[in-house]
């Protein structure tokens, strides 16, 4: 298997949805959220997108389709977890058992097939050709010719770093996560902030959604996520809800992903290689689970080794 530009340039693609996705549940993290229903909120971002941008003509009012329906998704968690203190985590998983049957409701009433909707007249996100950089050997075909929003993504990123660090609002919200207790009694108020978390991972899942339907293909299938919303609940646990790490994390998937294409262009059984996302997400489980345990009881460790 060679290593090529190209080969980057699709771990980039690959790497956008899960990013995003993973962001917005880092956000819920640091809130006190645990927002486990990734994987459904992303898949409503997806048929809302094809939706939105079947029956207006534009991808880009698709895409605020997507960010919006998704977000009044998460807000059953919200309401669920916040005001009726429900199990995050039951909850969460009954909203992607919810987003599987109702896009597949959708799908058969709305555009009236099964399966996988596509038309040549559905308007997709076209890439973006950054000026002066198209043209630099191995870097420019990397990074350059995506749709928008994955450089949204990157910009999202920084701006999450710089929130959760610098800014007022964000050192709240990682408080109120932290110790909501003591949050109240300076007078934040952790239900607002909470919400606000699980809205805005709500937003960030639409436009996770929306890239993998217009931005990495231009359609919808059924069950289309196809996992990437759990690796981006995996995602923010390796990268501990930082947006930096929630980046590296997410990078090692889409590279995962990525070769996991390739190997099945040369030949490789796609059974193998759609798995290969999946496997790196378990060894990577498996390492990270094994370094904090030593961290926390080295010389139980030792002396079990000895």
């Amino acid at each position: 298997m060679s290593v090529d530009s190209a080969l980057f340039h699709s771990a980039l693609l690959a790497l956008t949805p899960i990013l995003l996705a993973a962001l917005g549940g880092a956000v819920c993290e640091r809130a006190g959220v645990f927002n486990i229903g990734l994987e459904g909120m992303t898949l409503i971002g997806c048929f809302s997108a094809v939706a939105g941008s079947w029956f207006t003509g534009s991808a880009w009012l698709g895409v605020l389709f997507a960010a919006l329906s998704a977000a009044a998704y998460a807000m059953i968690l919200a309401v669920g977890t916040i005001s009726l203190r429900g199990d995050a985590v039951v909850l969460g998983v009954a909203l992607n058992l919810l987003a599987v049957g109702l896009t597949g409701f959708l799908l058969r009433t709305v555009f009236g097939v099964q399966g996988t909707f596509s038309d040549p007249d559905l308007a997709g996100l076209s890439g973006v050709d950054l000026p002066g950089l198209g043209d630099v050997p191995f870097i420019g075909p990397v990074l350059s010719g995506h749709s928008p929003l994955v450089y949204v993504s990157w910009a999202a990123v920084a701006v999450a770093a710089v929130f959760l660090a610098r800014h007022p609002w964000g050192l709240r919200l990682r408080g109120v996560g932290e110790a909501p207790d003591a949050a109240a009694t300076l007078g934040v108020s952790p239900a607002k902030y909470q919400y606000a978390a699980v809205l805005a991972g709500g937003l960030l899942c639409g436009l996770a959604g929306a890239q993998l339907a217009l931005g990495n293909v231009t359609l919808f299938s059924e069950n289309m996520t196809a996992g990437r919303g759990w690796i981006a609940v995996v995602a923010v646990l390796l990268g501990r809800a930082r947006p930096l790490g929630v980046l590296l994390a997410g990078l090692l998937f889409g590279v995962a992903e990525a070769v996991g294409f390739r190997l099945q262009g040369n030949g490789l059984p796609q059974q193998a290689t759609d798995a290969a996302p999946y496997v790196v997400t378990l060894v990577a489980l498996f390492l990270s689970t094994a370094r904090r345990r030593r961290r926390k009881h080295p010389k139980s460790l030792v002396g079990a080794s000895t």
